[in-house]
């Protein structure tokens, strides 16, 4: 009998933050055979035969109001950022320099895909219809997506289309995507946990494919940096580069929206979340939008400082 990697399975897979600080992968460790037998055979298989319970959202999520106004402003974000970086991975792909990071960056490339497909059908469970969804999607394009998804995305685009950069590539992925949207993510699990537990497992099984990407991700930069160190100062340079677009964009407006409108829904259903806590000793109901935002933040910052620092990039941490 085969055993289950930690990291794949659903009763023993560590957070995106501890996965962040103790977890090492290699692409030759998640080639295809082991997506094969471990994500699509065993982590997937255990959602399609109902071992892992999935009891939907509330009816004060499927009801409309600021509950399900945050969920779906979210989940839209997340299906259009889940489908750039799928779209984004086909040059990884193209440029893999071998066959098993060919075969990961095939498998991540399905992931996000994925992804980008629950986040979307998500919707149709809180109440909206198809026409609704591609309008919400369109509004989020337009707006959400055009100030902070087009220009990281464009950012990408020049690393990894027009200059055809692998390593750069895995590194802005990396850094700049699964590095700071992963965090985000792992707040999302906690506080829809109670509201929506059919979103937190959403968000659940894309946090455990996001654990495996960052920690082949980095492998992949840090056994090119060991092999070729005269890299570093290029690859240095396209982080810290990557690091202040980010600085600029206005995710931060985007999260203070989405958590207003969270917070709003505390407000009217605190009744049902009761004394959950979203981290140890600290209860949902009593926190607020700064905070969580805080949270959000230092946990980005923290998952990619100990990344960079295993890249041999610390220097862009600073």
């Amino acid at each position: 009998m085969t055993t289950t990697p930690v990291e794949a399975d659903w009763d023993r897979a560590p957070s995106v933050l501890e996965g962040a600080r103790t977890l090492e992968l290699t692409t030759g460790d998640c080639n295809l055979p082991y997506w094969l037998r471990h994500v699509a055979g065993t982590m997937l298989r255990r959602l399609s035969d109902g071992s892992v319970p999935d009891v939907g959202p509330t009816a004060a999520v499927r009801t409309p109001g600021p509950l399900r106004d945050a969920i779906v402003d979210e989940f839209t974000f997340r299906h259009l950022a889940e489908e750039k970086a799928a779209r984004a991975l086909s040059f990884l792909v193209f440029h893999a320099p071998g066959t098993d990071d060919l075969e990961f960056f095939s498998t991540q490339l399905i992931d996000e895909a994925r992804h980008a497909r629950i986040f979307r059908e998500h919707l149709l469970r809180v109440g909206l219809d198809a026409a609704e969804i591609e309008a919400e999607v369109a509004r989020t394009a337009a707006t959400t997506a055009a100030a902070v998804l087009d220009p990281l995305e464009e950012f990408g685009l020049q690393v990894l289309r027009d200059q055809g950069d692998f390593y750069g590539g895995v590194l802005v992925l990396t850094v700049l995507v699964e590095g700071v949207l992963a965090p985000a993510a792992e707040l999302s699990e906690r506080k829809w946990a109670p509201l929506d537990p059919a979103a937190a497992l959403v968000e659940r099984g894309a946090n455990m494919d996001e654990i495996r990407h960052l920690a082949v991700g980095s492998s992949v930069v840090r056994r090119h940096l060991m092999e070729h160190p005269e890299e570093r100062p290029r690859l240095l340079e396209i982080v810290t580069e990557g690091r202040r677009l980010w600085e600029k964009l206005p995710m931060q407006e985007v999260l203070f929206r989405r958590e207003s409108l969270f917070q709003e829904g505390l407000a009217e259903h605190g009744d049902l979340i009761g004394d959950y806590e979203i981290w140890p000793g600290r209860r949902l109901v009593d926190t607020g939008i700064q905070e969580r935002m805080e949270a959000a933040a230092r946990w980005s910052q923290e998952t990619q400082d100990t990344r960079l620092a295993y890249m041999l990039l610390s220097d862009a941490a600073r």
